[in-house]
């Protein structure tokens, strides 16, 4: 476990994600298995290869996309679209309550949103979208060129071809070369918590 990691712990500790003497789910007693069903969202581990494609985030800044997943925090990462009306509010209100329920350690991981409509979302337009969902400094959106947003979601698989095909996938992973786990589906926050600490225990 990194040093990094540990306010993350703590606070998975304090939401009763780490160490529960409760009832484990049946998903988590099969640590072995790659792919789970758990009420509407589907669980597999993947390993993607991040593009070295330039990407402009919310605050103006030009960054590199796989330099800054590599930061060593834990990541979750989605694709949205600020004028989605179906599934973005969704998944961006669950990233929203994520980062409460992370609270003082939220900090300790970084949460990624990725335009698929890079042409109509600025950095102005995202900027404005993420103080909508009360973004703090460790929930950034990015957008780029249409290549650039296209090559990000070809490498993690969910590229669609039209915005308005695209469905809810999220992703996470513990730290630079680990393995991704990819939900496909609405995930809870509480499913993204639970996520986040087996990342930070290393059971995937």
């Amino acid at each position: 476990m990194t040093q990094a990691s540990m306010p993350l712990v703590a606070a998975l500790v304090a939401a009763g994600f780490l160490f529960n003497p409760g009832p484990v789910p049946a998903h988590d007693a099969d640590t072995h298995a790659h792919h789970h069903v758990a009420g509407s969202t589907v669980r597999s581990i993947a390993d993607y290869a991040i593009p070295d494609v330039k990407l402009v985030r919310d605050d103006g800044s030009t960054i590199q996309l796989s330099r800054e997943l590599d930061d060593g925090r834990p990541i979750a990462l989605n694709f949205i679209y600020t004028t989605c009306t179906t599934v973005c509010p969704l998944t961006s209100q669950t990233f929203a309550e994520l980062q409460a329920k992370l609270g003082a350690a939220s900090g300790s991981v970084h949460l990624v949103s990725i335009s698929i409509d890079p042409e109509q979302d600025t950095p102005r337009t995202l900027h404005a979208y993420a103080q909508k969902f009360g973004a703090g400094s460790e929930w950034r959106f990015y957008t780029g060129t249409v290549a650039a947003s296209v090559a990000a979601q070809r490498a993690f698989n969910v590229y669609r071809g039209d915005k308005m095909s695209h469905t809810p996938v999220t992703l996470v992973r513990s730290a630079p070369g680990r393995p991704w786990v990819r939900i496909e589906g609405f995930a809870t926050p509480d499913e993204l918590l639970a996520e986040l600490r087996k990342a930070t225990t290393g059971t995937l």
